[in-house]
This record gives C-alpha cells, sequence and structure tokens, in this order.
C-alpha cells in the first residue's frame, strides 16, 4: 500500500536538492568548457556541468530505490517544470532592453555570454533531461524488482549507464547535429558519457550510505511490482 508522501521525514528535502543540483549544474556549469592535463592522456576538455549534473542522476538512483518509481516520476516532473521556468525567464531577462548606462550596457554582454544559450541548446537539455532520467529510474526499478533488492551496486550503475547513454545522445544530438562535425560530435558524446558515467561508479559507495539511512530513516523499501510505468502519470 502507498504511503502519502507527507509521512515521509526526508523526501521533500531529497527533492529540494534534485531539483537545486539540476538547474545549478544547467545554468552555471552549461556554458564553460573546462579543460585538465591527465597522465598518458594529455589534455581533455569537458563541459563544467559534467562535474555536477550526474549527482542528479545519484538523486534519482536513491528517489526509486528508497521511494519507488511513482515518487521518482513526481520529482523528474517537478525538474522539468524548473528546467522549463528558468529557460522562459531566460529568455524574457535577456530580450529586455538594459538601462542606458556603461555598468548595465556591459552586463548585458555578460548575461547574454552566459545564459543566452540557442533554442537548440535549450530544446536539447530539457528532452534529454526528462527521457534520461525516466530511464534510469524504469531501469532502476525494473532491476531491483529482478534482482529481489539485491546487489544494490550493479542496479546504480546499469540504471545509469542506460539513462546517461540516451541523455548524452539526445543532448548534443539535438544541440548540436549539423554544426559540429560528425567526427567531433561522436567524440564528445562519448567522452562525456564517460565522464558521467565514470563519477555514478566513483560515487557509489556514497549512494549506499544515504541509501541506508533514508531506509533506516523513513522506515521504507519499495518494490515496483505493480506500478503503472506511464511518464505521463502523475498519481503515485
Amino acid at each position: 500500500m502507498n504511503r502519502p508522501i507527507g509521512q515521509y521525514k526526508y523526501y521533500d528535502f531529497v527533492m529540494a536538492a534534485f531539483v537545486t543540483i539540476l538547474l545549478c549544474s544547467n545554468l552555471i556549469g552549461a556554458a564553460k568548457a573546462a579543460q585538465v592535463t591527465l597522465p598518458l592522456i594529455g589534455n581533455v576538455t569537458f563541459g563544467a556541468g559534467v562535474l555536477f549534473f550526474p549527482v542528479s542522476y545519484i538523486f534519482g538512483d536513491i528517489l526509486t530505490e528508497v521511494y519507488g518509481y511513482g515518487r521518482d516520476r513526481r520529482v523528474i516532473w517537478a525538474g522539468f517544470g524548473a528546467l522549463i521556468f528558468a529557460a522562459v525567464m531566460s529568455v524574457v531577462v535577456l530580450s529586455l532592453t538594459p538601462a542606458a548606462d556603461p555598468f548595465n550596457s556591459e552586463y548585458q554582454i555578460h548575461l547574454n555570454a552566459v545564459f543566452g544559450n540557442t533554442p537548440r541548446i535549450i530544446l536539447g537539455s530539457i528532452i534529454a533531461f526528462w527521457c534520461g532520467s525516466f530511464v534510469n529510474s524504469y531501469v532502476m526499478a525494473k532491476m531491483k524488482v529482478g534482482m529481489e533488492g539485491r546487489r544494490l551496486w550493479m542496479r546504480i550503475i546499469g540504471s545509469t549507464i542506460c539513462g546517461e547513454l540516451v541523455d548524452s545522445s539526445l543532448f548534443y544530438g539535438i544541440a548540436f547535429y549539423g554544426i559540429w562535425p560528425n567526427h567531433q560530435l561522436l567524440v564528445v558524446v562519448i567522452a562525456q558519457y564517460f565522464l558521467k558515467t565514470g563519477w555514478e561508479v566513483v560515487m557509489t559507495p556514497v549512494t549506499y550510505k544515504a541509501v541506508a539511512f533514508l531506509k533506516r530513516k523513513e522506515n521504507e523499501d519499495y518494490y515496483d511490482r505493480h506500478t503503472n510505468f506511464n511518464p505521463f502519470k502523475l498519481k503515485i
């Protein structure tokens, strides 16, 4: 029997953390290309948001593992709505004529540089997040039932492999296909995919601790045996 969301102590905090990480990784880190020098490999260029966006998948795993697919579905829609609002707000704010003084004229240039993403990038980011997150949650839920709750590490990594593959492929395909050379596009997709998935693997011990803490405190360990996996159904 499903428990009302209000009976959980930490569900709303996990939701808030998920949406915060999602917004910050898309708004703060997305515009910066960072570079690191790795032994034997040399210089590697990557989007700065890659360091933090995969954390949203960690929260997705935690939500599905503890509270079930239905409650994670609501969180995904909350994040989707937040991204839509942020995109609309960015368009409106940037379209407003700045005050006629040197500071605001210069400030408008910086705002355009940071938040003035092309419609394709915005669309790609939103669609990729929505599809990738639901794939991640669906695979996580199905694997939990199939494995009868065992091998959490395998479920965490397996769901991320599927979700991040969809996310990376859709985002770069929608945002940059026909703009970047096909070879360059493929290289970037592969690099970002392995960076994101690798980050999830590294964070697996932290995910274990978070899952154990929430299961103990919430007295919940949900199995999606009779769940309606329709992504458009908000009822738990």
